[in-house]
């Protein structure tokens, strides 16, 4: 009977038509892992990419649909010498503590056989060496080994199992001279207990696995602190929800069941499952964990609600827009995976110089056993060398430099709320030295504010907002939001092209145009006061004022442009607004240098002369006319509420209505750059001296575990400083 498989459930579409699908895969750890990996499936006909994961241990493949069975995908994977299933967050974290758990049980193993063995040494050697006969050493020798052959065969199964798939693949990884130098001092050992030798390296074997299991479980330690971020965003989704079947009918279906157009009820207490407008009801949303913003917002028919908030209070019915891959959360949640999938320039200089580094390896630990045999050296005092060599230059600090540093900080990105979409942003955020700024959207906030509430008289604020609650028009939206009104005028009705009337206790209420309203030359000491502004006047009887609309700057903006400038960047702002509007942003900013009325294509020239002054610029832009500027610059942000296209050519985005994140990022990625590097001479430093040390014969097996355990253990220690608050 032939079994059928089918994984359609799994897939998803890519860019340019493809099909694509997330892998859950087990045993991978190192950037050998990851290259077999990519190379064993861009191998397969019709498959166009594989992006490795490294951070959660999730491969993403892409291929043409049609010529590829996603069965055969798993197929290939096993090939390979990876275990892998389709992704899904349960099974995902079972895996993962399956994981975890097995490198505990072998990091406690080994430290159980390492103590135990060395409490057999201290025996052999407490008392006078002379008393200590033949038989006896032998007899504690065969203990050591009763204990340490099965211990370091089941602690070792890790490095082992890596080592071989490399094998398979005709490749070598980082975990080959691992597996090789603790293999050949076990056999080393045994052979030495054969012939009564006076020594035997079993404890250095076990020693040797104990710290690298140490090692190894700090790094996964370590990135467990962004696979916790991703892990709270899957927790944001809504598996279920309440969709009317009929006018009179609900149901409960799961959230990728929808489609857009349809209609989901949405009680108090409940998280939003999809991205859609609100067409009845009034509630709060908690929104804080999508999109920081810490205050409820209040939603009524008309709003925009994301999947991942709460809502609150109220009941509400809300049409979907789009749910599961087309939500926000699920932006938020790509782009979060792209900034771990992807790295950076030093990542692949660290990658080559690690496939490198393990047949030199190889090559001088040969060396040594030779160089020593040509001095007059017995082979067994050549092979004892030749192991310590191989033992501590394992290229465990050099593989983790980088990698550590990269996972490390962009989880300190994502806690200062900047998700990174693009591989070596971390070193260009360390290079920029220019800050180029959008005005409308950017410094200021996307939605338009009631700029002058607090020099109008309160009563005609107060029924500016209800008599807005009957017009349509953005403004109108803007006095509603900024006033909080929710009963309308009764009998109120809008004028096309005027305003809204309304007749209250017999006396005329209006809102509309200044000159219709009679305010004209209140109208121009506004305009005066708030050059960017639109105005609406709002006239009871013979009471009247002038409202200005407007885009507010952000609450932090000029604080954090000045932390800028004190930093020693350039602040500039490039807007396709007005002049008297970039200005009067520029002037409350206390920037220089700015300019108005810029096409996209004028931003560009700016960027390119710019650059040809030597400078290095940060663009942060929102709207379609800051794209091509955004993937011109040295590096880009964008806020999370920009056009998609914008946030597209950014290099990463910030949430939420603060704009102290791009200062953040900043600070983030000069860091981590710092880190980077001190952490690649860490491990040249550390081989420039032990190497030489190991080749002369200095030290022992033991010896050389604890050195090179240590090493890498430094590197991650130092990787950790890169995760500090901004």
């Amino acid at each position: 009977m032939s079994e059928m498989r089918d994984f359609s459930v799994f897939v998803r579409p890519a860019a340019d038509g493809r099909a694509a699908m997330d892998l859950a895969v087990e045993g991978i750890h190192c950037a050998a892992c990851m290259r077999a990996i990519e190379k064993g499936l861009a191998a397969e006909p019709g498959v166009t990419g594989a992006r490795v994961n490294l951070a959660n241990r999730r491969v993403t493949v892409e291929w043409e649909p049609g010529r590829v069975d996603p069965g055969r995908i798993l197929d290939r994977m096993d090939a390979i010498g990876f275990h892998a299933h389709p992704f899904t967050v349960g099974r995902a974290e079972d895996s993962e503590r399956r994981e975890e758990k097995r490198l505990l049980i072998c990091l406690a193993v080994a430290g159980f056989a390492a103590m135990n063995i060395m409490l057999l040494s201290v025996s052999v050697w407490a008392g006078n060496v002379s008393d200590i006969t033949p038989e006896t050493r032998d007899f504690f020798h065969w203990l050591s080994a009763l204990i340490a052959l099965p211990a370091a065969l089941y602690a070792g199964m890790p490095f082992f199992e890596s080592a071989g798939r490399a094998l398979r693949q005709r490749a070598v990884n980082m975990d080959v001279p691992i597996s090789l130098g603790v293999l050949l001092a076990l056999g080393m050992s045994v052979v030495e207990t054969l012939n009564h030798a006076e020594h035997a390296y079993f404890d250095s074997a076990v020693m040797l696995l104990f710290f690298l299991l140490v090692g190894r479980y700090l790094e996964r330690a370590m990135r467990r602190r962004t696979r916790a971020v991703a892990t709270n965003l899957a927790a944001l989704k809504a598996e279920t929800a309440v969709k009317f079947v009929s006018e009179t009918e609900i149901r409960t279906v799961p959230v990728a069941a929808l489609a857009a157009g349809d209609l989901v009820l949405v009680r108090p207490g409940e998280r939003i499952g999809v991205d859609g407008t609100v067409v009845e009801g009034r509630s709060e949303i908690d929104a804080s964990l999508v999109t920081g913003e810490t205050r409820p917002a209040t939603v009524q028919a008309g709003a925009d609600v994301y999947a991942g908030t709460l809502n609150l209070s109220g009941t509400i019915k809300v049409r979907v827009h789009s749910a599961e891959e087309g939500t926000l959360l699920a932006e938020v949640q790509r782009l979060l995976d792209k900034a771990a999938e992807t790295r950076s320039r030093h990542v692949v200089l660290a990658d080559r110089a690690a496939r490198l580094y393990a047949p030199v390896v190889h090559l001088t630990a040969l060396l040594t056993f030779l160089g020593w045999i040509v001095a007059g050296a017995g082979w067994h005092d050549a092979l004892i060398i030749a192991i310590t060599v191989l033992i501590i230059t394992c290229p465990c600090a050099l593989g983790l430099a980088i990698p550590a540093v990269q996972v490390v900080a962009s989880g300190a990105l994502f806690r200062a709320r900047i998700l990174i979409n693009s591989g070596d942003v971390l070193e260009r955020l360390a290079e920029a030295d220019t800050i180029a700024f959008d005005k409308t959207g950017t410094l200021t906030l996307p939605e338009a504010s009631l700029l002058n509430a607090g020099a109008v008289e309160p009563g005609l604020v107060a029924l500016a907002g209800r008599l807005a609650l009957t017009s349509r028009h953005p403004l109108a939206a803007a006095i509603v939001a900024a006033t909080g009104a929710a009963e309308p005028v009764p009998g109120a009705t809008e004028e096309p092209g005027s305003g809204v009337r309304a007749v209250i206790d017999g006396t005329e209420a209006f809102l509309g145009k200044p000159e219709d309203a009679r305010l004209a030359f209140e109208a121009g000491a506004v305009q005066q006061a708030h050059p960017s502004a639109s105005l609406i006047a709002i006239r009871f009887g013979e009471r009247g004022a002038v409202l200005a609309i407007g885009q507010r700057l952000r609450p932090d903006a000029v604080e954090t442009v000045t932390a800028l400038q004190r930093a020693g960047y350039r602040v500039l702002i490039l807007s396709g607004d007005h002049a008297a509007a970039v200005s009067e942003a520029a002037a409350s900013l206390g920037v220089a240098e700015h300019a108005g009325g810029l096409k996209p294509a004028d931003k560009i020239a700016r960027l390119e002369a710019l650059r040809a002054e030597g400078r290095r610029v940060m663009m942060v832009g929102d709207g379609l006319n800051d794209a091509p500027a955004l993937a011109a610059a040295h590096v880009s942000l964008s806020p999370i509420d920009a056009t998609h296209l914008a946030q597209v050519q950014a290099d990463g985005v910030f949430i939420g209505a603060a704009l102290a994140p791009v200062l953040a990022a900043l600070r983030i990625g000069r860091r981590a750059k710092r880190i980077m590097i001190e952490n690649l001479w860490l491990a040249v430093l550390y081989n420039a001296v032990a190497v030489p040390i190991a080749i002369a014969g200095l030290v022992t097996p033991l010896i050389a575990a604890l050195a090179m355990s240590g090493s890498s253990i430094l590197v991650t220690l130092n990787a950790l400083r890169s995760g500090r608050a901004a």
